[in-house]
């Protein structure tokens, strides 16, 4: 019989796996524009600051992710948001599993997303 951990573990992987699956398409590749060649447009609104890094990040990898998938992207930062355009709080913002904000602002402004505040 197994024990309640080591169903726990298993089901855990198994969700993992069926969530990456349905997520990519059960495909290794980047997703990419829409079959018809049309690229879909995407404002991303920001409005958590440094209080909250981990969330705060969020706007600037799915950016980052979208534009090199070969969609229009836009970022628009309102409310505390708007604190992580300075180059102290940037520098010094580190999300929870995530490489530091100020990769990820970096990675946006190599691709030339516009970030309005």
């Amino acid at each position: 019989m197994t024990s309640r951990r080591e169903f726990l573990e298993a089901a855990g992987h198994a969700c993992a796996t069926a969530v990456l699956v349905t997520a990519t398409g059960a495909t290794a590749e980047a997703p990419s524009a829409p079959a018809t060649g049309e690229k879909q447009r995407f404002l991303l609104v920001g409005l958590v600051g440094s209080e909250n890094p981990t969330r705060a990040n969020f706007p600037f990898v799915w950016a980052a992710a979208l534009q090199e998938a070969g969609h229009e992207i836009r970022i628009e930062l309102a409310g505390d948001a708007t604190v992580l355009m300075r180059r102290a709080v940037a520098d010094n913002v580190t999300p929870v599993g995530w490489p530091p904000f100020r990769e990820a602002l970096a990675k946006v402004i190599e691709l030339g997303i516009p970030i309005f505040v």
